[in-house]
């Protein structure tokens, strides 16, 4: 692995605690057959609200709350090709935890549990009324650097 965001792949891979299932749908496909460039975005996208889901924050952002999450940078780095109809389980993990940020981190791997591909994002919470990063309270930070396990099921 060469992503710069990963020093030591092993203890890196180690330190998942989540996943979400996925399956590749035909329309995720490009006309070489295999996933579309674009497509781990979605992947990493379903992953992370499954996470968020997990934890609580989605239910708070999504009942009227002033704060919302947005992406603000996102990166992938492509390992194996990914054909239709394969299944994949995308791990997600909180890397760091800033004032307002969260730097995810993702690992998607095939039923051989083979690399397919690799990423990380940050994402910031925004207040609507400022248009600006809200800072974590103290209630989610420790949801963010738990370190509880757990897994979606299909």
């Amino acid at each position: 692995m060469k992503a710069k965001y990963i020093e030591n792949f092993n203890k890196w891979k180690e330190e998942f605690r989540f996943s979400a299932p996925v399956q590749v749908r035909f329309s995720e496909t490009d006309m070489f057959g295999h996933v579309n460039n674009t497509v781990p975005i979605t992947y990493f996208e379903f992953a992370r609200i499954e996470y968020m889901k997990e934890l609580g924050l989605m239910q708070r952002w999504l009942k009227g709350s002033d704060l919302f999450p947005v992406v603000a940078d996102m990166q992938v780095d492509y390992v194996k090709q990914v054909f239709f109809d394969e299944k994949l389980d995308v791990f997600v993990k909180i890397a760091s935890v800033g004032n307002s940020s969260i730097d995810v981190h993702y690992h998607a791997v095939n039923e051989k549990q083979e690399t397919c591909f690799t990423g990380r994002g940050a994402m910031v919470q925004i207040s609507k009324k400022t248009g600006k990063g809200f800072p974590w309270n103290a209630e989610e930070r420790e949801l963010l650097t738990g370190k509880q396990a757990i897994s979606i099921e299909n």
